[in-house]
């Protein structure tokens, strides 16, 4: 069963951060920061500042042993101090480098989602599983769950990837990729929706 992640301790965002962050270490969005071990501190450090802003914003949902995490927000309730606090937390703790060639990246991407931005919709901010429950259906369990609260709304699900693989997953769970963008990085932007 999936919930919304409310009073969580300390232990338990510390774990849910490590989790995330190994998750997100080899993923394409990261590529210009160096090979896997160059980046892995950095990645780190993002992925807790970007957790922490999912978690503090009210769009934390994990399943019960937690072992899968899917950041949802609705666009119609978006929380501004988590996000400002995450922005400035980067600047400070990441590399002016590393954060510039991100958001080079983040600017060339930004309007992948035209066709859907301005009418209210889920965005999925993150979808993770634990490596070593892969293949055991969390994610199915996850985007179901994304799929029917997006129902209950009568909104359309958005969910972005920079990897082609979790593209495919996606499009298997019934979401439409609509759109592909490439960067100068070479990085491809995915964003596929699932229409209630």
């Amino acid at each position: 069963m999936i919930r919304k992640l409310e009073y969580a301790s300390k232990e338990q965002l510390k774990y849910i951060k490590s989790l995330v962050g190994e998750a997100f270490v080899n993923n394409e969005l990261f590529h210009n920061w160096g090979s896997v071990d160059e980046r892995r501190d950095y990645v780190m450090k993002y992925m807790d500042y970007y957790v922490e802003f999912v978690y503090r914003s009210g769009s934390l949902y994990v399943n019960d042993d937690l072992t899968g995490f899917i950041g949802l927000e609705d666009s119609s309730d978006t929380s501004k101090l988590p996000q400002l606090n995450m922005l400035l937390k980067m600047m400070i703790h990441i590399d002016q480098a590393h954060i510039k060639s991100l958001m080079a990246f983040v600017k060339q991407i930004s309007k992948s989602n035209e066709k859907y931005s301005k009418q209210r919709h889920l965005d999925a901010l993150m979808v993770c599983v634990d490596k070593k429950c892969q293949g055991k259906g969390v994610a199915t369990e996850l985007i179901e769950f994304a799929k029917s609260r997006a129902d209950e709304l009568g909104v359309p699900l958005l969910i972005d990837t920079d990897m082609k693989s979790y593209s495919d997953m996606y499009q298997h769970f019934g979401c439409e990729l609509y759109n592909t963008v490439t960067a100068d990085n070479g990085v491809t932007r995915y964003s596929l929706a699932y229409n209630a």
